[in-house]
């Protein structure tokens, strides 16, 4: 009787092509490959907690991303000389950057000296000084070319060019996460993508459940700012019958491809859907602060998705990305001192609010706070040019050769300034810290040795930091 075909043995796995060539020689040899990698209940559900390399204060981070690149002469660096200076061609050449740039342009902003550390900041971030403190101000930052898009992709993900997972994704293979009824890994930008747009937040080639679920923070709503997150045609136990069906025939798929990651990770979606339902709408809910707390933040979608970074790493959630608006509203080409100071006067009294309310509630000692950008931007004005800018002669070009980022709570020594750029914040000069280097350090806070939390892949093992990276221990308390 001859062989009746199965549309099943059309479509192999390569594990089962592996196992079924060869005598099967072949899955042997892959499974001796992949010994130890990782448990079945981790593959099972790969955010399970798990226990970092070493002991460490940083469980959780929240990163505030000025996306767009922000002034460090303007913000967390001043720079007198550079008004002395001003209209007037620095005594050091300029730097080559994307754009042509002229003489000085001096910043139009006081700066001030704040708290027991004396740290000199801007007055369009008065509120966050109230808290310098608990900040280091690392000044000696520096990436590698002054475009967006490939330093974003740096910052971001450890690598200007290649697919590679983001921070936060390395963050939750690591760690896992706290609470399995949330993403361990949150996104939040208002009214659409940064550039770059999710690859800024992407997984790469580690298991889907890393990734960023992205929220569009310009919405009040829980309908709005989760899609799908109710199902208005069945009930909880009516969905719960359905996915014990699905996982059923999930599981009579899955027998005859033996722990398949990217089959795992679907299914672990489809349960996340589910219990996202019954605590989502809580977390996400401001409303449901005392009104004093509400008040303390400020009013706008700033300090609203602030708020709710606070409320998802008081709930267990990994990593937490606040992003301050599409594209890129930080690039100040043009009009700096209007931009800046908006953009400023939109998320200052959340970011110090921030700071002041984790410290309150005893969590700032393991909630590693992160704020920057993906550059800085030049001491000399930017030049009019003919469909690059608007020509008003009032702005600065992307600085990739020095900038600042800071550091809060998790583990970090506040109150100093690390590094140091040039007389005019050119260039760093003293302490000089890569991205490479920060990622480095903020892996260690989070209690990893940065060269020994990999992924193998392609035939090699990957991190985050390549085989770049410098702990800065001077930040380390």
């Amino acid at each position: 009787m001859p062989h009746q075909p199965r549309p099943e043995h059309l479509a192999l796995t390569r594990r089962e092509l592996l196992q079924r060539c060869g005598m099967g020689l072949g899955a042997l040899s892959l499974g001796s490959m992949l010994a130890g990698e990782a448990s079945s209940a981790e593959i099972a559900n790969p955010l399970l907690p798990r226990v970092a390399h070493f002991p460490a204060k940083a469980k959780h981070v929240i990163h505030l991303f000025m996306n767009g690149g922000p002034s460090h002469i303007d913000t967390f660096d001043p720079k007198p000389l550079l008004n002395k200076y001003a209209g007037q061609n620095l005594p050091t050449q300029n730097l080559a950057t994307e754009r042509p740039t002229g003489a000085a342009l001096g910043s139009p902003f006081k700066f001030k000296k704040y708290g027991q550390s004396g740290i000199e900041v801007s007055e369009i971030f008065a509120k966050t000084a109230e808290s310098i403190d608990d900040i280091a101000v690392i000044r000696s930052m520096h990436a590698d070319v002054p475009n967006h898009e490939p330093s974003l992709m740096l910052m971001n993900c450890g690598d200007a060019r290649q697919i590679r997972p983001s921070l936060g994704s390395w963050v939750c293979y690591g760690l896992g996460s706290q609470n399995q009824n949330l993403p361990a890994f949150v996104a939040m930008c208002p009214n659409g993508y940064p550039i770059q747009e999710t690859q800024n937040w992407q997984s790469g080639f580690l298991p889907g459940a890393f990734e960023g679920a992205y929220l569009d923070t310009q919405h009040t709503a829980i309908e709005q700012l989760i899609e799908n997150i109710r199902n208005e045609a069945i009930s909880l136990p009516r969905q719960r019958e359905q996915l014990d069906l699905l996982a059923k025939l999930n599981l009579r798929h899955q027998q005859a491809r033996q722990d398949d990651a990217a089959l795992e990770s679907r299914i672990q979606s489809y349960e996340l859907g589910f219990r996202m339902q019954t605590e989502a709408a809580e977390a996400f809910d401001v409303s449901r602060e005392p009104q004093y707390i509400r008040d303390m933040y400020g009013p706008g979608t700033q300090a609203r998705q602030i708020l709710i970074a606070r409320r998802l790493v008081e709930r267990g959630v990994r990593f937490v990305q606040v992003w301050h608006g599409e594209g890129q509203p930080w690039d100040s080409h043009d009009d700096l001192e209007i931009i800046h100071r908006k953009l400023a006067g939109e998320c200052d009294q959340a970011i110090g609010a921030l700071l002041v309310d984790l410290k309150q509630r005893g969590l700032l000692d393991e909630t590693l706070v992160i704020w920057g950008g993906e550059f800085g931007r030049t001491p000399s004005v930017e030049l009019p040019t003919a469909g690059a800018n608007q020509g008003k002669v009032n702005g600065r070009d992307h600085n990739h050769y020095g900038f600042t980022t800071w550091l809060a709570g998790g583990g970090v020594k506040g109150g100093q300034v690390y590094g140091a750029t040039d007389d005019f914040g050119f260039k760093a000069v003293e302490n000089r810290v890569h991205v490479h280097d920060l990622h480095a350090t903020i892996l260690h806070l989070l209690g990893f040795d940065h060269e020994r939390l990999t992924y193998r892949h392609a035939g090699r093992d990957f991190r985050l930091t390549d085989v770049h990276g410098q702990v800065v221990k001077q930040l380390i308390a």
